[in-house]
């Protein structure tokens, strides 16, 4: 990723084929990045959902683990900073986790991979300099590694296999959370939007090279933030600062799934991480809130910050994602609401413009999922 600036943002080292392919720069994290190209936000997210779309993703954070002592230190020393089963994780394989404080809340939701020796770790581009410090800091006994000089591509939709198959052959064999390295590029089958598709780790000096031969595939077309929030909002995926926060649980968040058995009550190595008072409290009494999809009425989205209540009245949560979602031709959003009214099917009101509008509770997951199992 280049060291560049444009005033006080910081250039992808795709930032010129950005601009020759016509896409609309804006700020994002620090960054000058793609929020849409020509033929716009609807026309990019809806060709993911048929096609494929490449993604440059290169502002989140790429950092290597290595161990000091064996694999299986690194692993518990991971597993200290975080409610999530590290020590379980083969190799070749990529899990979910999240970062968590002393009070329970979320520092970054992350992914990271067992690549036999070392652990491959990505995680949010407006936290990856308090994680590497809190990585360091909390993990004496491991070598903590940014990696700067390598740019991280997104390939996703049913179009995506043949698309990188084509140019590295074998990635077709892939599951989804599979991870592989060919050659000096680092490949997960994985992403951000719901669909199948691939997250491409690729040296800086090659980076252009291989953007430009996936979009020289048939039906690849590069799609900026824009649809890559719509896709994953129809997804019922979590973005870090909106959805999720220092403030938010991760069951409060809906994302106990992410928390395995070995680190829950009875489990073989339960707790030993920041915040697993209340973390394990809330798993076995349930948390006081809890993140919902919503469906709202009519066409009038409800965005961001849109406060919830009750049919009586009563302040019941607010919206902390939402917008249109061309797959499913309608308004969508998720939020925070109080436990005792996120049952699907729950009526609520979101207050738009000074106006108390029909919302329905519903489940997280607005378009179906087409991960390869």
């Amino acid at each position: 990723m280049a060291d560049l600036e444009d005033g006080d943002l910081l250039l992808l080292g795709l930032d010129a084929l950005h601009e020759e392919l016509g896409g609309k720069m804006v700020p994002f994290a620090g960054y000058r990045m793609p929020v849409q190209y020509p033929d716009g936000v609807m026309k990019e997210h809806l060709h993911t959902r048929t096609a494929a779309g490449l993604f440059d993703v290169s502002h989140m954070g790429q950092v290597i683990l290595r161990p000091k002592g064996s694999m299986d230190d690194l692993k518990l020393a991971f597993e200290t900073l975080m409610p999530v089963d590290v020590l379980g994780l083969g190799e070749g394989r990529q899990r979910y986790g999240m970062f968590t404080n002393d009070q329970g809340g979320i520092l970054d939701d992350l992914m990271f991979t067992n690549r036999g020796d070392h652990l491959y770790v990505v995680v949010n581009a407006s936290c990856k300099a308090a994680d590497v410090a809190h990585m360091t800091a909390g993990m004496p006994g491991v070598s903590v590694e940014h990696i700067t000089d390598r740019a991280l591509l997104a390939l996703q939709g049913p179009g995506a296999e043949a698309a990188l198959d084509a140019l590295l052959p074998g990635v077709a064999a892939m599951r989804f959370m599979d991870h592989r390295v060919f050659g000096d590029i680092w490949v997960s089958r994985s992403g951000y939007t719901g669909e199948d598709g691939f997250e491409i780790s690729v040296s800086d000096a090659q980076a252009e090279g291989f953007a430009r031969k996936l979009l020289a595939q048939p039906g690849v077309m590069p799609i900026g933030l824009g649809a890559r929030d719509s896709l994953r909002l129809e997804a019922g995926l979590c973005l870090y600062g909106h959805d999720i926060d220092t403030t938010t649980s991760p069951v409060e968040a809906n994302l106990v799934w992410a928390i395995q058995k070995a680190r829950k009550a009875g489990g073989a190595r339960e707790g030993g991480f920041p915040g697993a008072a209340r973390i394990l409290k809330e798993l076995a009494e349930g948390p006081a809130r809890l993140r919902v999809g919503l469906q709202p009425e009519g066409r009038a989205p409800m965005r961001e910050g849109v406060e919830l209540f009750a049919e009586d009245g009563t302040p019941v949560g607010r919206v902390t994602s939402g917008g249109f979602g061309p797959s499913v031709n309608g308004p969508i959003a998720m939020g925070y609401v109080a436990r005792a009214h996120a049952a699907t099917g729950t009526k609520l009101l979101g207050e738009v413009r000074g106006k108390r509008l029909p919302v329905t509770v519903c489940d997280l997951t607005f378009q179906p999922t087409t991960y390869k199992r």
